[in-house]
């Protein structure tokens, strides 16, 4: 009977909750209007189309990216869509200081901060992985150091807003694949990093959600170029995939799987590994360290 109240019970709990729970609660786009949003890797794709979604929703809406020609047309653009409001600051997330900079500058000119869409990435092409360490140092900074970088910098506004982290990765975040090691290091580093974040805000009752996005191939001008000739899969539309990426976040989900393969989610949305951390985290005596130390 200590079994079935102790273990059994709360994992049925889990495994009811992981599979039915965001299912419960229906996405509006006025969820959105009036919400203050970043959203980084904006000038082109995935990041161009959040950003018009979210202004057709009336958020506001501050995008960055390296071009300012293109950001200050898709501000524009924005604003023609209804945006509440449309800012940019262009830079490249190679700097570091850009990152925290663009986050404060955020701050100034919006009061606040609802939600943080982490989107850019930068270009690693499709090789067999010898020797160029390069590659995945670059790779890790922008994808990866400069998320953690960007989301330190915007946790005081979104803990005052309950606001939210939304992380885009991928699927080569969850599997392995060949032909693009240094890309799939960055994308498992999230998952690793911003899942661990998340159950620590839990257990420390910060009220800041942490959505992963898992995406499959997306017809991004950039992914079609890259894997032409080399990969033979369908690729799913960037302006779907954009809705998507929002929906999950306003929900506060903790992963969105977006893929033309339905056996994406099937197989990669699996209770194993809740069930597992569900074990695991029972072991850790958290108090001292939530008792003791503020989060930041």
């Amino acid at each position: 009977m200590g079994f079935v109240k102790n273990y059994l019970f709360p994992i049925l709990g889990i495994f009811l909750a992981y599979y039915y729970y965001s299912a419960s609660e229906e996405f509006r786009p006025e969820m959105l209007q009036g919400k203050k949003v970043i959203v980084t890797g904006a000038s082109k794709g995935i990041g161009k189309e959040m950003a018009y979604h979210l202004a057709k929703m009336g958020a506001h809406v501050m995008v960055t990216a390296r071009s300012e020609e293109t950001l200050k047309k898709v501000v524009s653009h924005c604003l023609e869509l209804g945006a509440a409001s449309a800012h940019y600051l262009a830079g490249t997330m190679e700097n570091m200081t850009f990152a925290e900079q663009f986050v404060a500058k955020t701050g100034q000119l919006m009061g606040g901060l609802d939600m943080l869409i982490l989107n850019h990435i930068t270009y690693v092409p499709l090789q067999l992985f010898r020797d160029d360490v390069r590659l995945v140092r670059d790779s890790m900074e922008v994808n990866f150091l400069s998320y953690v970088v960007l989301s330190v910098a915007a946790l005081p506004m979104l803990k005052q807003s309950n606001g939210s982290i939304v992380v885009v990765s991928s699927v080569a975040g969850k599997i392995s694949n060949p032909l693009i090691a240094p890309y799939a290091a960055s994308k498992f580093a999230l998952d690793g990093f911003f899942s661990s974040i998340r159950k620590e805000y839990s257990m420390a009752k910060v009220n800041v959600s942490i959505t992963l996005c898992i995406l499959g191939l997306i017809n991004t001008d950039t992914a079609m170029k890259a894997v032409s000739g080399i990969l033979n899969s369908d690729a799913s539309p960037k302006e779907e995939c954009a809705l998507e990426i929002i929906k999950g976040g306003a929900l506060r989900q903790e992963e969105v799987y977006y893929d033309r393969s339905v056996w994406t989610s099937l197989l990669l949305k699996n209770p194993g590994r809740k069930i597992l951390e569900f074990f695991s985290h029972r072991s850790y005596n958290m108090d001292r360290f939530i008792k003791n130390e503020e989060l930041p």
